[in-house]
Protein backbone atom coordinates (compact mmCIF):
# COMPACT_ATOMS: atom_id res chain seq x y z
CA UNK A 1 0.00 0.00 0.00
CA UNK A 2 1.44 3.37 -0.82
CA UNK A 3 1.92 6.10 2.10
CA UNK A 4 1.80 9.65 2.37
CA UNK A 5 2.93 12.21 4.80
CA UNK A 6 4.89 9.56 7.03
CA UNK A 7 2.32 6.84 8.27
CA UNK A 8 -0.72 8.65 7.41
CA UNK A 9 -2.04 8.43 4.00
CA UNK A 10 -4.25 10.89 2.21
CA UNK A 11 -6.88 10.19 -0.48
CA UNK A 12 -4.99 10.38 -3.32
CA UNK A 13 -2.60 7.61 -1.82
CA UNK A 14 -5.39 4.92 -1.26
CA UNK A 15 -5.31 2.14 -4.10
CA UNK A 16 -8.64 0.63 -5.48
CA UNK A 17 -8.59 -2.51 -3.52
CA UNK A 18 -8.00 -0.69 0.03
CA UNK A 19 -9.64 -1.99 3.00
CA UNK A 20 -10.07 1.43 4.30
CA UNK A 21 -13.35 3.19 4.45
CA UNK A 22 -14.25 6.74 3.55
CA UNK A 23 -14.45 7.69 7.60
CA UNK A 24 -11.17 6.09 8.43
CA UNK A 25 -9.62 8.68 5.64
CA UNK A 26 -11.27 11.47 6.53
CA UNK A 27 -9.65 11.18 10.07
CA UNK A 28 -6.73 10.32 8.88
CA UNK A 29 -6.67 13.61 6.51
CA UNK A 30 -7.75 15.17 9.46
CA UNK A 31 -4.71 13.99 11.69
CA UNK A 32 -2.74 15.38 8.76
CA UNK A 33 -3.99 18.69 8.68
CA UNK A 34 -3.68 18.98 12.66
CA UNK A 35 -0.35 18.01 12.69
CA UNK A 36 0.43 20.77 10.07
CA UNK A 37 -1.04 23.84 11.90
CA UNK A 38 1.24 26.33 12.74
CA UNK A 39 2.04 26.71 16.35
CA UNK A 40 1.36 30.38 18.42
CA UNK A 41 0.64 31.32 21.42
CA UNK A 42 -2.56 31.54 23.10
CA UNK A 43 -2.73 34.04 26.44
CA UNK A 44 -5.97 33.20 28.58
CA UNK A 45 -6.67 35.49 31.63
CA UNK A 46 -9.66 32.95 32.95
CA UNK A 47 -9.34 34.83 36.58
CA UNK A 48 -8.19 37.64 39.15
CA UNK A 49 -8.19 38.29 42.99
CA UNK A 50 -7.69 41.33 45.00
CA UNK A 51 -4.29 41.47 46.99
CA UNK A 52 -4.64 43.58 50.20
CA UNK A 53 -1.88 44.74 52.71
CA UNK A 54 -0.95 46.88 55.23
CA UNK A 55 -0.57 49.95 53.28
CA UNK A 56 -1.01 48.79 49.22
CA UNK A 57 -4.08 47.11 47.36
CA UNK A 58 -4.39 46.04 44.24
CA UNK A 59 -5.63 42.93 41.65
CA UNK A 60 -3.46 40.62 40.06
CA UNK A 61 -4.37 38.72 36.54
CA UNK A 62 -4.37 34.92 36.43
CA UNK A 63 -2.28 34.53 33.10
CA UNK A 64 -2.15 30.98 31.20
CA UNK A 65 0.03 30.49 28.81
CA UNK A 66 -0.20 27.53 26.07
CA UNK A 67 0.68 26.57 23.02
CA UNK A 68 -2.14 25.83 19.62
CA UNK A 69 -2.09 24.19 17.00
CA UNK A 70 -1.08 20.81 19.16
CA UNK A 71 -2.46 19.26 22.05
CA UNK A 72 -0.87 21.42 24.84
CA UNK A 73 -1.34 19.43 28.34
CA UNK A 74 0.46 21.65 30.29
CA UNK A 75 -1.23 24.52 31.30
CA UNK A 76 1.00 27.30 32.80
CA UNK A 77 0.50 30.08 34.70
CA UNK A 78 2.00 33.90 36.35
CA UNK A 79 0.23 36.63 38.11
CA UNK A 80 0.47 39.49 37.05
CA UNK A 81 -0.63 43.18 38.24
CA UNK A 82 -1.65 45.50 35.73
CA UNK A 83 1.87 47.68 37.00
CA UNK A 84 3.51 44.87 35.05
CA UNK A 85 1.57 45.43 32.27
CA UNK A 86 2.29 49.25 31.96
CA UNK A 87 6.33 48.33 32.34
CA UNK A 88 6.28 45.82 29.53
CA UNK A 89 4.20 48.03 27.25
CA UNK A 90 6.47 50.97 27.77
CA UNK A 91 9.44 48.57 27.01
CA UNK A 92 8.04 47.64 23.80
CA UNK A 93 7.58 50.99 22.82
CA UNK A 94 10.56 52.50 23.89
CA UNK A 95 11.86 49.43 21.07
CA UNK A 96 9.40 49.19 18.43
CA UNK A 97 7.76 52.57 18.90
CA UNK A 98 5.45 52.83 15.38
CA UNK A 99 5.24 49.18 15.11
CA UNK A 100 3.00 48.82 17.75
CA UNK A 101 1.08 51.96 17.35
CA UNK A 102 -2.04 49.85 16.93
CA UNK A 103 -1.79 48.17 20.11
CA UNK A 104 -2.83 49.72 22.80
CA UNK A 105 -2.89 48.92 26.26
CA UNK A 106 -5.92 49.24 28.58
CA UNK A 107 -6.39 52.30 29.95
CA UNK A 108 -5.44 53.46 33.99
CA UNK A 109 -8.42 53.61 35.59
CA UNK A 110 -8.35 56.58 37.99
CA UNK A 111 -11.45 55.64 40.38
CA UNK A 112 -13.54 51.81 40.66
CA UNK A 113 -10.15 49.95 40.49
CA UNK A 114 -11.74 47.56 42.35
CA UNK A 115 -15.12 47.16 41.13
CA UNK A 116 -16.10 43.77 40.27
CA UNK A 117 -17.08 45.75 36.95
CA UNK A 118 -14.10 47.42 36.00
CA UNK A 119 -12.11 43.74 36.99
CA UNK A 120 -13.87 41.92 34.67
CA UNK A 121 -13.56 44.29 31.92
CA UNK A 122 -10.23 44.92 32.95
CA UNK A 123 -9.48 41.35 32.45
CA UNK A 124 -11.00 40.44 29.22
CA UNK A 125 -9.16 43.55 27.88
CA UNK A 126 -5.88 42.50 29.02
CA UNK A 127 -6.52 38.95 27.13
CA UNK A 128 -7.55 40.60 23.80
CA UNK A 129 -3.68 43.01 24.58
CA UNK A 130 -1.84 40.20 24.60
CA UNK A 131 -3.25 38.51 21.71
CA UNK A 132 -2.63 41.79 19.39
CA UNK A 133 0.71 41.87 20.89
CA UNK A 134 1.72 38.13 19.91
CA UNK A 135 0.25 39.01 16.58
CA UNK A 136 3.30 41.43 16.34
CA UNK A 137 6.70 39.54 15.13
CA UNK A 138 8.66 41.88 17.02
CA UNK A 139 7.01 41.50 19.77
CA UNK A 140 7.13 37.66 19.76
CA UNK A 141 11.21 37.82 19.23
CA UNK A 142 11.45 40.38 22.06
CA UNK A 143 13.50 39.41 25.11
CA UNK A 144 11.37 41.33 26.49
CA UNK A 145 8.18 39.31 26.24
CA UNK A 146 10.28 36.51 28.00
CA UNK A 147 10.95 38.58 30.97
CA UNK A 148 7.77 39.76 31.30
CA UNK A 149 6.38 35.96 31.76
CA UNK A 150 9.31 34.80 33.59
CA UNK A 151 11.30 37.57 35.30
CA UNK A 152 9.74 37.85 38.71
CA UNK A 153 9.29 33.74 39.15
CA UNK A 154 13.61 33.58 38.42
CA UNK A 155 13.81 36.09 40.44
CA UNK A 156 11.71 34.47 43.56
CA UNK A 157 13.24 30.77 42.60
CA UNK A 158 17.07 32.53 43.00
CA UNK A 159 16.10 33.92 46.04
CA UNK A 160 15.04 30.82 47.23
CA UNK A 161 18.51 29.07 46.17
CA UNK A 162 20.36 31.61 48.29
CA UNK A 163 18.49 30.93 51.43
CA UNK A 164 19.09 27.13 50.71
CA UNK A 165 15.22 26.85 49.83
CA UNK A 166 15.92 24.25 46.82
CA UNK A 167 12.44 22.76 46.86
CA UNK A 168 10.31 25.75 46.70
CA UNK A 169 13.00 27.05 44.22
CA UNK A 170 12.38 24.01 41.74
CA UNK A 171 8.61 24.77 41.99
CA UNK A 172 9.27 28.30 40.71
CA UNK A 173 11.83 27.35 38.46
CA UNK A 174 9.68 24.88 37.10
CA UNK A 175 7.23 27.24 36.17
CA UNK A 176 9.55 29.29 34.20
CA UNK A 177 11.65 26.66 32.16
CA UNK A 178 7.78 25.10 31.38
CA UNK A 179 6.86 28.60 29.71
CA UNK A 180 9.66 29.50 28.23
CA UNK A 181 9.76 26.16 26.06
CA UNK A 182 6.59 27.38 24.89
CA UNK A 183 8.20 30.89 24.47
CA UNK A 184 11.19 28.78 22.24
CA UNK A 185 9.94 28.65 18.72
CA UNK A 186 10.59 32.43 18.68
CA UNK A 187 13.35 33.22 20.93
CA UNK A 188 17.25 32.26 21.25
CA UNK A 189 18.44 28.88 22.58
CA UNK A 190 20.10 29.74 25.11
CA UNK A 191 16.67 31.32 27.12
CA UNK A 192 16.51 28.13 29.06
CA UNK A 193 20.39 28.15 29.79
CA UNK A 194 20.24 30.30 33.28
CA UNK A 195 16.55 28.28 34.36
CA UNK A 196 18.29 24.92 33.51
CA UNK A 197 21.71 25.43 35.49
CA UNK A 198 19.56 26.48 38.19
CA UNK A 199 17.50 23.52 38.34
CA UNK A 200 20.85 21.46 38.09
CA UNK A 201 22.23 22.78 41.01
CA UNK A 202 18.82 22.54 43.17
CA UNK A 203 18.20 18.99 42.20
CA UNK A 204 22.09 18.16 42.70
CA UNK A 205 21.04 19.66 46.52
CA UNK A 206 18.15 17.98 47.05
CA UNK A 207 20.27 14.69 46.50
CA UNK A 208 18.47 14.19 43.02
CA UNK A 209 21.22 13.44 40.64
CA UNK A 210 19.31 11.81 38.01
CA UNK A 211 17.00 15.28 38.20
CA UNK A 212 20.42 17.31 38.10
CA UNK A 213 22.56 15.73 35.39
CA UNK A 214 19.57 15.51 32.75
CA UNK A 215 19.07 19.52 33.54
CA UNK A 216 22.70 20.11 33.01
CA UNK A 217 22.88 17.93 30.27
CA UNK A 218 19.79 19.97 28.38
CA UNK A 219 21.68 23.08 28.67
CA UNK A 220 25.37 21.78 27.38
CA UNK A 221 23.88 22.07 23.74
CA UNK A 222 22.87 25.72 23.19
CA UNK A 223 26.00 26.52 25.48
CA UNK A 224 28.45 25.37 23.23
CA UNK A 225 26.62 26.99 20.96
CA UNK A 226 26.49 30.28 21.72
CA UNK A 227 29.64 30.20 23.34
CA UNK A 228 28.94 30.54 26.63
CA UNK A 229 32.14 29.60 28.30
CA UNK A 230 31.95 29.99 31.79
CA UNK A 231 28.71 27.82 31.69
CA UNK A 232 30.19 25.35 29.58
CA UNK A 233 32.63 24.99 32.05
CA UNK A 234 30.71 24.88 34.88
CA UNK A 235 27.97 22.54 33.69
CA UNK A 236 30.72 20.48 32.26
CA UNK A 237 32.07 20.10 36.20
CA UNK A 238 28.94 19.14 37.58
CA UNK A 239 28.18 16.46 34.52
CA UNK A 240 31.47 15.56 35.06
CA UNK A 241 31.02 14.49 39.23
CA UNK A 242 26.89 13.85 39.07
CA UNK A 243 27.76 11.36 36.22
CA UNK A 244 30.81 9.54 38.23
CA UNK A 245 27.94 9.37 40.91
CA UNK A 246 25.38 7.98 38.63
CA UNK A 247 28.38 5.36 36.93
CA UNK A 248 27.54 7.42 33.29
CA UNK A 249 30.49 7.29 30.65
CA UNK A 250 31.96 11.06 31.55
CA UNK A 251 35.52 10.23 29.50
CA UNK A 252 34.47 12.56 26.60
CA UNK A 253 33.27 15.32 29.18
CA UNK A 254 36.22 15.07 30.73
CA UNK A 255 38.34 15.28 28.07
CA UNK A 256 36.23 18.36 26.67
CA UNK A 257 36.43 20.05 30.20
CA UNK A 258 40.32 19.40 30.31
CA UNK A 259 40.45 21.33 26.97
CA UNK A 260 38.56 24.03 27.84
CA UNK A 261 40.67 24.71 30.97
CA UNK A 262 44.37 24.46 28.80
CA UNK A 263 43.10 26.55 26.03
CA UNK A 264 41.99 29.27 28.76
CA UNK A 265 44.80 28.50 31.09
CA UNK A 266 41.99 27.93 34.05
CA UNK A 267 41.25 31.82 34.25
CA UNK A 268 38.05 32.87 33.55
CA UNK A 269 36.40 29.35 34.45
CA UNK A 270 36.76 28.77 38.49
CA UNK A 271 33.26 29.62 39.34
CA UNK A 272 31.13 26.56 40.04
CA UNK A 273 27.90 26.62 38.66
CA UNK A 274 26.36 26.48 42.13
CA UNK A 275 28.71 29.90 42.30
CA UNK A 276 27.02 31.30 38.59
CA UNK A 277 23.83 30.88 39.80
CA UNK A 278 24.03 32.41 43.38
CA UNK A 279 24.82 35.55 41.45
CA UNK A 280 22.33 35.42 39.14
CA UNK A 281 19.37 38.20 40.00
CA UNK A 282 21.16 39.67 42.74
Amino acid sequence: MAEANGDILTPGDLPSDSSLTTKELQQNWREVKRNDRPVRLLFVIPSSRIVEHALSKYVVYQVVVMRSGSFDSRRVSVERRYSDFLSFHHKLLQEFGEELEEVVLPRKLLTGNFSPDNIQERRLALQDYLAKLFAARCVRYSHHLAAFFTEQEQRRGHSLIRAGQFRAAVEQLQTVLEIQEKLLPWQKPTLVVTTLSALAVCHRDLDEPEQAFGSAHRALPPVRRYGLKHHRAALLELLVDVGYQLGRPVAQLQEELSGLRDAERGEAYCRSLKELVIHEFL
